[in-house]
């Protein structure tokens, strides 16, 4: 018994404790590893859709108290079968999110998002594409870290974690909150009318136009067989 005391008595000091946040504020900017990757006018220019390469790879979050968000990546992809071949992929993204009742939080992105791929294999091995996905963080939490402070967790939709997040600034480094590119928007299907009309409003005027459309191809056809 007295063994196992004076281990547990050694062994103290080498374990770290988190704690965990009941409340956590995620209002701020948040970087991963070596914090080289932040968001803000130091990684990107959407005006002339360029990046500024970090150091380093990483992932950086901004969050405003007013539900603006906005992500900048820095990643390499490997390729198991090709070593040779490692995709290089920057990218930058802003919008709204959303926090849920269930604690998901959905990020709604402007439009004017893009991303730099390098692929030294492809046939077009260095292009600029418009990234604009809406994403859903399925969880997060907070930690406070002994030694390097806060320390946010984020999910992804299938429940896998985005590499750890440490906070920067409690203030966050974005760019200004509204579309600041040129982009052709996408066509949006059943999702948001010009007159406020709601999707299952654009069911119904469908579903009607199917019946008057119908009804003329019958009287059409019934007087062809006349």
């Amino acid at each position: 018994m007295r063994t196992h005391t004076f281990l547990v008595s050694l062994l103290a000091p080498l374990v770290t404790v988190y704690a965990q946040l009941a409340d956590p504020n995620i209002v701020g900017t948040w970087s991963s590893g070596s914090k080289n990757v932040v968001t803000g006018p130091g990684f990107a220019n959407p005006a002339n859709t360029s990046f500024n390469y970090p150091k380093t790879t990483g992932v950086s979050f901004s969050f405003s108290d007013d539900n603006f968000y906005e992500i900048a990546r820095y990643r390499f992809n490997g390729n198991g079968s090709e070593p040779n071949c490692i995709t290089a992929v920057i990218g930058w993204v802003h919008g709204t999110y959303e926090k849920l009742a269930n604690g998901s939080i959905v990020l709604t992105p402007f439009g004017d998002g893009y991303q730099q791929v390098q692929d030294p294999c492809a046939a077009q091995s260095n292009f600029m594409e418009n990234y604009n996905q809406t994403e859903l963080l399925r969880s997060f939490q907070m930690f406070r870290d002994p030694t390097f402070g806060l320390k946010l967790h984020l999910f992804q939709f299938d429940g896998a974690p985005i590499a750890p997040l440490f906070q920067v600034s409690t203030t966050p480094t974005m760019h200004p909150t509204r579309s600041l590119r040129n982009v052709t928007p996408p066509v949006e299907v059943l999702n948001k009318r010009s007159n406020g009309a709601s999707p299952a409003a654009d069911v119904a005027h469908l579903g009607a136009a199917s019946s008057i459309v119908a009804a003329i191809l019958s009287v059409t056809f019934a007087s062809l067989a006349l």
